[in-house]
Protein backbone atom coordinates (compact mmCIF):
# COMPACT_ATOMS: atom_id res chain seq x y z
CA UNK A 1 0.00 0.00 0.00
CA UNK A 2 3.03 2.87 0.59
CA UNK A 3 4.38 2.24 -2.89
CA UNK A 4 0.71 2.49 -4.42
CA UNK A 5 0.46 5.95 -2.67
CA UNK A 6 4.19 6.82 -3.17
CA UNK A 7 3.77 5.71 -7.10
CA UNK A 8 0.30 7.70 -7.19
CA UNK A 9 2.13 10.77 -5.14
CA UNK A 10 4.74 10.98 -8.10
CA UNK A 11 2.52 10.78 -10.40
CA UNK A 12 0.72 13.97 -8.70
CA UNK A 13 3.66 15.67 -8.92
CA UNK A 14 4.90 15.12 -11.90
CA UNK A 15 1.43 15.93 -13.30
CA UNK A 16 1.94 19.08 -11.59
CA UNK A 17 5.30 20.14 -12.57
CA UNK A 18 4.18 19.27 -16.40
CA UNK A 19 1.22 21.89 -15.90
CA UNK A 20 3.45 23.77 -14.40
CA UNK A 21 6.25 24.09 -17.73
CA UNK A 22 3.30 24.22 -19.54
CA UNK A 23 1.53 27.00 -18.12
CA UNK A 24 4.99 29.01 -18.32
CA UNK A 25 5.14 28.03 -22.24
CA UNK A 26 1.81 29.15 -22.28
CA UNK A 27 2.01 32.52 -20.63
CA UNK A 28 5.36 33.27 -22.58
CA UNK A 29 3.42 32.18 -26.04
CA UNK A 30 0.67 34.92 -25.13
CA UNK A 31 3.11 37.59 -24.75
CA UNK A 32 5.36 37.03 -27.88
CA UNK A 33 1.85 36.57 -30.01
CA UNK A 34 0.57 40.33 -27.89
CA UNK A 35 -2.56 38.69 -27.23
CA UNK A 36 -2.51 40.05 -23.39
CA UNK A 37 -3.57 43.08 -22.89
CA UNK A 38 -2.67 45.26 -19.26
CA UNK A 39 -2.63 48.77 -18.48
CA UNK A 40 0.75 50.91 -19.51
CA UNK A 41 2.31 53.71 -17.92
CA UNK A 42 4.84 56.32 -18.30
CA UNK A 43 6.53 58.28 -15.55
CA UNK A 44 5.82 61.99 -15.38
CA UNK A 45 9.86 62.90 -14.47
CA UNK A 46 8.09 66.27 -13.70
CA UNK A 47 5.58 65.85 -11.56
CA UNK A 48 5.71 66.91 -8.24
CA UNK A 49 6.61 70.61 -8.49
CA UNK A 50 10.04 72.06 -6.40
CA UNK A 51 8.80 72.25 -2.49
CA UNK A 52 9.33 75.86 -1.52
CA UNK A 53 11.54 77.01 0.96
CA UNK A 54 14.21 74.92 0.50
CA UNK A 55 12.16 72.19 2.13
CA UNK A 56 13.01 68.32 1.75
CA UNK A 57 11.14 65.03 2.72
CA UNK A 58 12.61 62.24 5.19
CA UNK A 59 11.21 58.46 4.53
CA UNK A 60 7.72 58.98 2.48
CA UNK A 61 6.11 56.55 4.17
CA UNK A 62 2.45 57.17 3.10
CA UNK A 63 -0.07 58.42 0.22
CA UNK A 64 -3.63 58.61 -0.13
CA UNK A 65 -5.51 60.54 -2.56
CA UNK A 66 -8.89 62.39 -1.72
CA UNK A 67 -12.06 62.59 -3.87
CA UNK A 68 -10.65 65.79 -5.94
CA UNK A 69 -7.89 63.83 -6.72
CA UNK A 70 -5.51 65.73 -4.53
CA UNK A 71 -2.30 63.87 -3.87
CA UNK A 72 -1.39 63.24 -0.23
CA UNK A 73 1.88 62.52 1.63
CA UNK A 74 3.34 61.84 4.61
CA UNK A 75 6.88 61.73 5.13
CA UNK A 76 9.51 61.30 8.89
CA UNK A 77 10.93 65.04 8.87
CA UNK A 78 13.05 63.98 11.61
CA UNK A 79 14.98 61.45 9.38
CA UNK A 80 16.38 64.42 7.38
CA UNK A 81 20.02 64.54 9.02
CA UNK A 82 22.27 67.12 10.13
CA UNK A 83 23.49 67.81 6.88
CA UNK A 84 20.60 67.56 4.71
CA UNK A 85 18.86 69.97 6.77
CA UNK A 86 21.70 72.36 7.49
CA UNK A 87 19.22 75.14 7.46
CA UNK A 88 17.50 73.72 10.74
CA UNK A 89 20.49 73.45 12.48
CA UNK A 90 20.59 76.01 15.98
CA UNK A 91 22.94 77.52 14.44
CA UNK A 92 22.37 77.01 10.89
CA UNK A 93 25.44 75.30 8.96
CA UNK A 94 23.97 76.40 5.31
CA UNK A 95 21.34 78.48 3.57
CA UNK A 96 19.87 74.55 2.36
CA UNK A 97 17.69 72.88 2.99
CA UNK A 98 14.82 72.61 5.54
CA UNK A 99 12.64 69.88 6.64
CA UNK A 100 9.42 69.40 5.19
CA UNK A 101 6.41 69.89 7.33
CA UNK A 102 5.61 66.26 8.11
CA UNK A 103 2.06 65.93 5.79
CA UNK A 104 2.24 67.40 2.29
CA UNK A 105 -0.81 67.55 -0.25
CA UNK A 106 -0.49 68.13 -3.96
CA UNK A 107 -2.61 68.99 -6.38
CA UNK A 108 -3.19 67.37 -9.51
CA UNK A 109 -0.82 69.75 -11.46
CA UNK A 110 1.96 68.60 -8.75
CA UNK A 111 1.89 71.82 -6.69
CA UNK A 112 1.75 72.00 -3.08
CA UNK A 113 -1.67 72.49 -1.83
CA UNK A 114 -1.39 72.48 1.71
CA UNK A 115 0.73 71.31 4.71
CA UNK A 116 1.16 70.54 8.31
CA UNK A 117 1.00 67.88 10.87
CA UNK A 118 3.36 66.85 13.86
CA UNK A 119 2.81 66.97 17.99
CA UNK A 120 0.00 69.23 19.23
CA UNK A 121 -2.50 69.30 21.84
CA UNK A 122 -4.36 66.64 22.67
CA UNK A 123 -3.19 63.65 20.92
CA UNK A 124 0.19 62.10 21.05
CA UNK A 125 2.06 61.91 17.56
CA UNK A 126 3.67 58.70 16.08
CA UNK A 127 7.24 58.60 17.29
CA UNK A 128 7.09 56.98 13.87
CA UNK A 129 4.34 57.67 11.50
CA UNK A 130 3.35 55.18 9.00
CA UNK A 131 0.60 55.23 6.55
CA UNK A 132 -2.18 58.05 5.50
CA UNK A 133 -5.50 57.86 4.22
CA UNK A 134 -8.14 60.44 3.36
CA UNK A 135 -12.10 58.90 3.81
CA UNK A 136 -15.29 59.81 2.63
CA UNK A 137 -16.16 62.55 5.17
CA UNK A 138 -12.51 64.16 3.81
CA UNK A 139 -10.86 62.78 7.09
CA UNK A 140 -7.20 62.51 7.23
CA UNK A 141 -5.93 59.05 9.02
CA UNK A 142 -2.48 58.73 10.22
CA UNK A 143 -0.80 55.25 11.90
CA UNK A 144 2.23 54.84 13.55
CA UNK A 145 4.87 51.77 13.60
CA UNK A 146 7.51 52.44 16.31
CA UNK A 147 7.61 50.14 19.13
CA UNK A 148 5.22 51.92 21.46
CA UNK A 149 3.19 53.53 18.60
CA UNK A 150 -0.62 52.05 19.86
CA UNK A 151 -2.79 53.86 18.03
CA UNK A 152 -4.43 55.74 15.42
CA UNK A 153 -5.17 59.26 14.38
CA UNK A 154 -7.46 61.52 12.86
CA UNK A 155 -8.00 65.05 11.79
CA UNK A 156 -9.43 67.24 9.08
CA UNK A 157 -7.96 68.08 6.01
CA UNK A 158 -6.49 71.27 7.34
CA UNK A 159 -5.27 69.40 10.07
CA UNK A 160 -7.41 70.28 12.98
CA UNK A 161 -7.17 66.82 15.41
CA UNK A 162 -10.29 65.04 16.01
CA UNK A 163 -9.95 62.04 17.53
CA UNK A 164 -7.29 59.05 18.84
CA UNK A 165 -8.50 55.37 18.86
CA UNK A 166 -5.74 53.71 21.36
CA UNK A 167 -2.90 55.30 23.33
CA UNK A 168 0.81 54.92 22.99
CA UNK A 169 2.36 52.38 24.76
CA UNK A 170 -0.68 50.34 25.70
CA UNK A 171 -0.24 47.90 23.22
CA UNK A 172 -1.33 44.20 24.76
CA UNK A 173 -1.04 42.10 21.65
CA UNK A 174 -3.02 40.43 18.60
CA UNK A 175 -6.26 39.93 20.41
CA UNK A 176 -6.06 43.59 22.19
CA UNK A 177 -9.67 44.93 21.52
CA UNK A 178 -8.23 48.28 22.98
CA UNK A 179 -5.07 49.66 21.31
CA UNK A 180 -3.19 48.48 18.11
CA UNK A 181 0.43 47.21 17.97
CA UNK A 182 1.91 49.61 15.45
CA UNK A 183 0.09 50.11 12.41
CA UNK A 184 1.06 49.79 8.54
CA UNK A 185 -1.93 51.47 7.10
CA UNK A 186 -5.82 51.98 7.16
CA UNK A 187 -8.43 52.08 4.36
CA UNK A 188 -11.96 53.44 5.59
CA UNK A 189 -15.02 51.67 3.66
CA UNK A 190 -17.55 54.27 2.81
CA UNK A 191 -20.65 51.77 2.55
CA UNK A 192 -20.02 50.39 6.16
CA UNK A 193 -18.25 53.22 7.75
CA UNK A 194 -15.88 51.19 8.95
CA UNK A 195 -11.68 51.16 9.11
CA UNK A 196 -10.00 48.49 7.92
CA UNK A 197 -6.22 48.25 9.71
CA UNK A 198 -3.26 46.55 8.40
CA UNK A 199 -2.04 46.04 12.30
CA UNK A 200 0.96 45.86 11.08
CA UNK A 201 4.50 46.03 12.84
CA UNK A 202 4.09 44.40 15.95
CA UNK A 203 0.78 42.91 15.47
CA UNK A 204 -0.35 40.44 12.90
CA UNK A 205 -3.70 40.75 11.97
CA UNK A 206 -6.28 42.76 10.40
CA UNK A 207 -8.59 44.80 12.74
CA UNK A 208 -11.89 46.34 12.01
CA UNK A 209 -13.63 49.30 13.93
CA UNK A 210 -15.71 51.91 13.56
CA UNK A 211 -14.61 54.93 12.16
CA UNK A 212 -16.57 57.05 14.45
CA UNK A 213 -16.00 55.82 17.75
CA UNK A 214 -12.88 53.72 17.00
CA UNK A 215 -15.13 50.60 18.75
CA UNK A 216 -13.39 47.51 18.03
CA UNK A 217 -15.98 45.18 15.78
CA UNK A 218 -13.87 42.34 14.36
CA UNK A 219 -10.19 41.32 13.84
CA UNK A 220 -8.27 38.38 12.51
CA UNK A 221 -4.98 36.74 11.21
CA UNK A 222 -3.42 34.76 8.15
CA UNK A 223 -6.74 32.61 6.69
CA UNK A 224 -8.74 33.85 8.86
CA UNK A 225 -7.19 32.20 11.84
CA UNK A 226 -7.47 33.86 15.55
CA UNK A 227 -4.30 35.96 15.82
CA UNK A 228 -1.18 34.40 17.34
CA UNK A 229 1.92 36.14 18.82
CA UNK A 230 4.12 33.38 18.87
CA UNK A 231 7.22 33.80 16.78
CA UNK A 232 7.54 31.46 14.05
CA UNK A 233 10.60 32.28 12.60
CA UNK A 234 12.17 33.79 9.64
CA UNK A 235 10.18 33.21 6.34
CA UNK A 236 11.60 30.03 4.70
CA UNK A 237 9.97 29.86 0.92
CA UNK A 238 10.81 26.11 1.08
CA UNK A 239 8.21 25.93 3.67
CA UNK A 240 4.45 25.02 4.33
CA UNK A 241 2.88 28.49 4.12
CA UNK A 242 2.84 29.53 7.72
CA UNK A 243 -0.76 29.55 9.08
CA UNK A 244 -0.28 33.40 10.67
CA UNK A 245 0.80 36.49 9.02
CA UNK A 246 4.70 37.74 9.68
CA UNK A 247 5.16 41.10 10.97
CA UNK A 248 4.80 43.77 8.91
CA UNK A 249 1.06 42.96 8.21
CA UNK A 250 1.39 46.05 5.88
CA UNK A 251 -1.86 46.86 3.56
CA UNK A 252 -5.53 45.94 3.88
CA UNK A 253 -7.31 47.22 0.63
CA UNK A 254 -10.83 46.89 0.21
CA UNK A 255 -12.19 46.33 -3.18
CA UNK A 256 -15.46 47.81 -4.39
CA UNK A 257 -17.18 43.88 -4.57
CA UNK A 258 -16.06 44.06 -0.75
CA UNK A 259 -12.92 41.84 -0.31
CA UNK A 260 -10.38 42.75 1.62
CA UNK A 261 -6.65 42.15 0.31
CA UNK A 262 -4.12 41.99 2.57
CA UNK A 263 -0.19 42.20 2.31
CA UNK A 264 1.65 40.10 4.29
CA UNK A 265 5.05 41.42 3.58
CA UNK A 266 7.55 39.41 4.75
CA UNK A 267 5.83 36.12 3.52
CA UNK A 268 5.35 37.32 -0.16
CA UNK A 269 1.85 36.72 -0.41
CA UNK A 270 -1.35 38.35 -1.01
CA UNK A 271 -4.50 36.86 1.01
CA UNK A 272 -7.28 37.81 -0.13
CA UNK A 273 -10.86 37.87 2.54
CA UNK A 274 -14.43 38.52 2.79
CA UNK A 275 -15.28 41.91 4.71
CA UNK A 276 -16.38 39.49 7.45
CA UNK A 277 -13.04 37.78 7.52
CA UNK A 278 -13.73 34.61 6.06
CA UNK A 279 -10.43 33.25 3.84
CA UNK A 280 -11.08 33.43 0.47
CA UNK A 281 -7.77 32.83 -1.62
CA UNK A 282 -3.96 33.70 -1.52
CA UNK A 283 -1.40 34.26 -4.18
CA UNK A 284 2.39 34.24 -3.55
CA UNK A 285 4.55 36.82 -5.50
CA UNK A 286 8.20 36.55 -6.02
CA UNK A 287 7.98 33.76 -3.94
CA UNK A 288 11.84 33.55 -3.11
CA UNK A 289 11.88 37.20 -1.62
CA UNK A 290 13.70 37.51 1.24
CA UNK A 291 14.24 40.13 4.12
CA UNK A 292 11.57 43.00 3.69
CA UNK A 293 9.66 40.75 1.46
CA UNK A 294 7.65 41.39 -1.49
CA UNK A 295 4.17 42.69 -1.13
CA UNK A 296 4.28 46.07 0.17
CA UNK A 297 1.42 47.72 -0.81
CA UNK A 298 -1.70 47.11 -3.13
CA UNK A 299 -3.92 49.49 -5.30
CA UNK A 300 -6.69 49.17 -8.19
CA UNK A 301 -7.28 50.18 -11.51
CA UNK A 302 -10.06 53.01 -11.92
CA UNK A 303 -12.04 50.86 -14.42
CA UNK A 304 -15.80 49.29 -12.56
CA UNK A 305 -14.79 46.27 -12.17
CA UNK A 306 -11.52 47.18 -10.97
CA UNK A 307 -9.56 44.24 -13.27
CA UNK A 308 -6.70 44.78 -12.40
CA UNK A 309 -4.59 44.95 -8.85
CA UNK A 310 -1.35 46.90 -8.78
CA UNK A 311 1.19 46.09 -6.46
CA UNK A 312 4.66 47.95 -5.06
CA UNK A 313 7.58 45.19 -4.11
CA UNK A 314 9.96 47.71 -2.59
CA UNK A 315 12.75 44.86 -2.48
CA UNK A 316 12.95 43.94 -5.89
CA UNK A 317 12.07 47.85 -6.63
CA UNK A 318 8.73 46.97 -9.09
CA UNK A 319 5.03 47.32 -9.92
CA UNK A 320 3.49 44.70 -10.41
CA UNK A 321 0.19 44.47 -12.68
CA UNK A 322 -2.06 41.46 -11.83
CA UNK A 323 -5.23 40.67 -12.79
CA UNK A 324 -7.36 40.67 -9.85
CA UNK A 325 -9.75 37.59 -10.02
CA UNK A 326 -6.72 35.46 -11.01
CA UNK A 327 -3.75 37.01 -9.02
CA UNK A 328 -1.88 36.29 -12.79
CA UNK A 329 1.20 38.63 -12.81
CA UNK A 330 0.60 39.94 -16.21
CA UNK A 331 3.53 42.47 -16.72
CA UNK A 332 5.30 44.49 -14.33
CA UNK A 333 7.76 48.15 -14.34
CA UNK A 334 9.78 49.91 -12.99
CA UNK A 335 13.72 49.17 -11.68
CA UNK A 336 16.38 49.93 -9.27
CA UNK A 337 18.27 53.68 -9.21
CA UNK A 338 17.64 57.41 -8.86
CA UNK A 339 16.16 58.53 -11.93
CA UNK A 340 12.64 59.11 -12.46
CA UNK A 341 10.87 55.84 -13.16
CA UNK A 342 13.08 53.80 -11.34
CA UNK A 343 12.86 53.46 -7.50
CA UNK A 344 14.74 52.85 -4.28
CA UNK A 345 12.14 50.88 -1.75
CA UNK A 346 8.84 51.90 -3.32
CA UNK A 347 6.80 51.61 -0.03
CA UNK A 348 3.29 53.17 -1.14
CA UNK A 349 0.61 53.10 -3.96
CA UNK A 350 -2.58 54.40 -4.91
CA UNK A 351 -4.21 55.00 -7.88
CA UNK A 352 -6.53 58.83 -8.61
CA UNK A 353 -10.06 58.75 -10.86
CA UNK A 354 -7.85 58.95 -13.89
CA UNK A 355 -6.30 55.72 -13.51
CA UNK A 356 -2.90 57.22 -13.07
CA UNK A 357 -0.26 55.70 -10.27
CA UNK A 358 1.43 57.18 -7.58
CA UNK A 359 4.17 55.51 -5.22
CA UNK A 360 6.50 56.77 -2.69
CA UNK A 361 10.10 55.47 -1.46
CA UNK A 362 11.37 55.30 2.02
CA UNK A 363 14.41 54.23 3.40
CA UNK A 364 16.87 56.66 0.97
CA UNK A 365 14.16 57.05 -1.55
CA UNK A 366 12.29 59.71 -0.31
CA UNK A 367 10.15 60.80 -3.02
CA UNK A 368 6.75 60.64 -4.64
CA UNK A 369 6.71 59.82 -8.36
CA UNK A 370 3.89 59.91 -11.00
CA UNK A 371 2.99 57.39 -13.82
CA UNK A 372 1.09 58.62 -16.11
CA UNK A 373 -1.95 55.72 -17.23
CA UNK A 374 -1.85 55.79 -21.49
CA UNK A 375 -4.53 53.04 -21.66
CA UNK A 376 -4.53 49.50 -22.68
CA UNK A 377 -1.92 47.39 -24.43
CA UNK A 378 -0.35 44.04 -25.69
CA UNK A 379 1.94 42.92 -23.53
CA UNK A 380 5.29 42.10 -24.90
CA UNK A 381 7.40 42.44 -22.26
CA UNK A 382 6.67 40.38 -18.94
CA UNK A 383 9.37 43.30 -17.19
CA UNK A 384 9.19 46.32 -19.22
CA UNK A 385 12.08 48.17 -16.79
CA UNK A 386 11.55 51.61 -16.73
CA UNK A 387 8.79 53.11 -18.43
CA UNK A 388 10.67 56.45 -19.48
CA UNK A 389 8.26 58.76 -21.72
CA UNK A 390 8.74 58.18 -25.66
Amino acid sequence: MRRHNLFIGGAVVAALTALGIAERALDRSVVAQGTLQAPRFEVDPFWPKPLPNNWVMGETIGLGIDAQDHVWIVHRSDRVNAVEGAADEKPPTASCCRRAPWVLQFDPAGNLAGHWGGPGPGYEWPASNHGIFVDYKDNVWIGGNDAKDAHILKFTKSGRFLMQFGRQGQSKGSNDTESFGRVAKIFVDPKANEAYIADGYGNKRVAVIDADSGKFKRYWGAYGNTPDDTNIGRYDPNAPPAQQFRTPVHCAELSEDGFVYVCDRPNDRIQVFRKDGTFVKEAFIAKRTLGDGSVWDIAFSKDPQQKYLYLADGKNEKIYILDRQSLQILTSFGDGGRQPGQFFAVHSIATDSKGNIFTTETYEGRRVQKFVYKGLAPVTKMDQGTVWPK
